[in-house]
């Protein structure tokens, strides 16, 4: 089950007063899959953070029917999951396997039901034998794949990834996109890595200095060269090399 996502005028500063994000507005439809890109220090994370609560701005924020207010934070958390880049940032129980079934039985799931949704969600990421591990004691790799694991086993609405594909390897990289393609959630993904937000999400946002710029069909964007440079992005070099690779 999937839900659209609606921002409207959401602006945010932090406590000292500068400013992170500037009237923000955008819509991603229920089911999509929309990619987030832009500079460091664009506020593309800070803009994730809004979408469950965890920082609140001003404007509207809206997932499916639901607005999000402080009445109704506890059902936009259950409806939205975020994968943090670090995930170290959401890992803290003793085990795999108690890490991904916190939230299933936080939200009030039997233990019947959450042991089938940490079963799901370890053979989606590949942690089978992993699950009495202690999850700092995995690399930075396999942390990754049990933060994920424990947001899919939730099965939220919309999930919400900040630098999925950091620190994976190129087979895990496939795996991971052969798993976003899958989930009929709502999936915003924020990537550097562009190669595997191509082969996930059919359009983008390009964000900086804490505006949205453009939206627009994923290949329209990182094919528009002037745009991206405007907006602190350079690809030629690796479009140069891609070039040389095929010219035969």
């Amino acid at each position: 089950m999937a839900a659209s996502v609606e921002l409207k005028n959401v602006s945010y500063a932090y406590p000292d007063g500068r400013q992170v994000l500037h009237n923000i507005d955008l819509k991603i439809e229920a089911g999509e899959k929309f990619g987030l890109i832009g500079p460091m220090g664009a506020g593309k994370s800070t803009l994730l953070l809004q979408l469950n609560g965890i920082l609140n701005g001003t404007g509207r924020i809206q997932i499916g029917q639901t607005l999000i207010t402080k009445d109704t934070l506890a059902e936009i958390r259950r409806s939205v999951g975020l994968v943090f880049q670090n995930p170290d940032d959401q890992l803290f129980n003793p085990t795999v396997e108690e890490d991904i079934a916190f939230g299933p039985l936080n939200f009030g799931y039997s233990k019947t039901e959450a042991a089938k949704m940490v079963h799901d969600a370890v053979v989606a990421m590949q942690l089978e034998g992993f699950e009495k591990a202690v999850p700092h004691h995995l690399s930075m790799r396999e942390r990754k794949r049990v933060a994920l694991a424990a947001v899919l086993a939730m099965q939220p609405e919309v999930i919400a990834f900040d630098e999925p594909f950091s620190s994976l390897d190129a087979s895990m990289t496939t795996q991971l996109v052969h798993t976003i393609n899958q989930l009929k959630s709502t999936v915003i993904i924020i990537s550097q890595s562009f190669l595997p937000l191509m082969a996930c999400c059919q359009r983008v946002g390009l964000m900086n200095k804490g505006k949205i710029i453009a939206t627009g069909d994923v290949k329209d964007i990182l094919s528009n060269d002037k745009l991206l440079l405007e907006n602190g992005i350079d690809l030629r070099m690796y479009k140069q090399i891609w070039t040389e690779m095929y010219r035969n």
